[in-house]
């Protein structure tokens, strides 16, 4: 499923969300917001630079997103790792944790990457946004940390 374009169906997906509105580990699922727009934003790990200028860059603008959207941040870290990182960085958003890799699998940003001449699987940072009638509207891929924030509030006018 990695050619999700504009205009595809979303995949359905589950997944326990930590933090924003949610108890930890509160299971959420896309039929959830059926008449909604949802945000998926895939990063690698928590508490790391560029995830972490991603996050708090959301954050910073979380009073503009938050009327326009449910926006939930995804990674194969665990709810423990998620929980600690909204803690450290006073994220007002809830994460899934997707440790099956089942989401970033379905939206095709489960990827092989190299780094020093090793390669290794791992999560291309990508966005997806989805319309009230579970349509894809937008699909942000290789996203810039610095750049998130001010693409989504684009997207989402």
């Amino acid at each position: 499923m990695s050619d999700l374009q504009p205009g595809s169906i979303a995949p359905a997906f589950q997944a326990a969300a930590i933090g924003g509105a949610y108890s930890e580990g509160t299971p959420v699922s896309l039929a959830e917001f059926a008449g909604k727009h949802v945000v998926l934003y895939f990063y690698p790990k928590d508490d790391t630079p560029g995830c972490t200028t991603q996050a708090c860059g959301l954050r910073d603008v979380w009073a503009e997103l938050a009327p326009k959207a449910a926006i939930f941040g995804v990674s194969p870290d665990s709810e423990k790792s998620h929980r600690k990182f909204i803690d450290k960085f006073d994220l007002p958003f809830p994460l899934l944790a997707d440790t099956n890799h089942e989401i970033v699998k379905a939206y095709g940003v489960w990827v092989e990457k190299s780094m020093y001449g090793k390669t290794y699987m791992g999560v291309e940072r990508s966005t997806f946004v989805i319309g009230p009638d579970g349509v894809l509207k937008a699909v942000f891929r290789k996203v810039k940390p610095a750049d998130h924030a001010n693409m989504l509030l684009e997207a989402l006018q």
